[in-house]
């Protein structure tokens, strides 16, 4: 019988098999040869503010550095079957807040790109894991970016502890992404490809 280590291996191979096949099959072989050669890091982990665009950066770097992408806002929705905001709106902030810190904690497989919720922050326990996994880079947008992009506040599941505005919770969540935070990227002037694009120069110059 196959020790558990030795399936967590097999599975770690045909992840990375996939991964090539996908990327063969999108972009070609050329283009898999020339991609940026990126750090193995074990994960890269994108966290901020919602209307930061964690998700469609996310995406595009995982493309480029041949990854899976994991929205773990998607992940919380497949496991409640149910819209983010529903499922706040049946079980409360509390509940919300340890299924997500669950979801946090169940990500153990390596070399994907993951993109956070920006309410991921508020769990201690869940941060500190995925921190170990690999480096927590912050889509750091300014209050008039998030404030311009979010207009549905209201609908879109955002956990607000103390009920207030938008612009209070972006100040008051403003200590805990520059705790964890290991590098920020501003977002309010760039294109998702060229944020996906510092990024991995930022990875690069970190192991050259």
């Amino acid at each position: 019988m196959a020790r558990p280590d030795q399936d967590r291996q097999q599975i770690s191979v045909a992840l990375k098999i996939v991964q090539y096949v996908v990327y063969f099959y999108i972009y070609g072989k050329q283009n898999y040869m020339d991609r940026p050669m990126t750090p193995h890091f074990s994960n890269i982990i994108l966290i901020g503010m919602a209307g930061a665009g964690k998700s469609t950066v996310g995406r595009i770097l995982a493309r480029h550095c041949a990854r899976i992408f994991v929205d773990t806002d998607a992940l919380i929705e497949k496991r409640c079957d149910c819209s983010l905001q529903q499922h706040l709106e049946t079980v409360g902030i509390d509940a919300f807040r340890k299924l997500e810190e669950q979801v946090l904690l169940g990500i153990e497989q390596k070399e994907l790109v993951v993109a956070t919720g920006g309410s991921a922050i508020y769990s201690e326990r869940g941060m500190a894991h995925l921190k170990s996994t690999g480096p927590l880079v912050l889509l750091e947008a300014s209050l008039a970016t998030v404030m311009a992009r979010i207009h549905n506040q209201d609908t879109r599941g955002l956990i607000n502890p103390d009920g207030t505005g938008l612009a209070d919770l972006y100040h008051g969540r403003r200590p805990l992404y520059d705790r964890w935070a290991d590098w920020r990227i501003s977002v309010d002037h760039d294109p998702p490809a060229a944020i996906a694009e510092k990024i991995l120069s930022r990875l690069d110059g970190h192991t050259s």
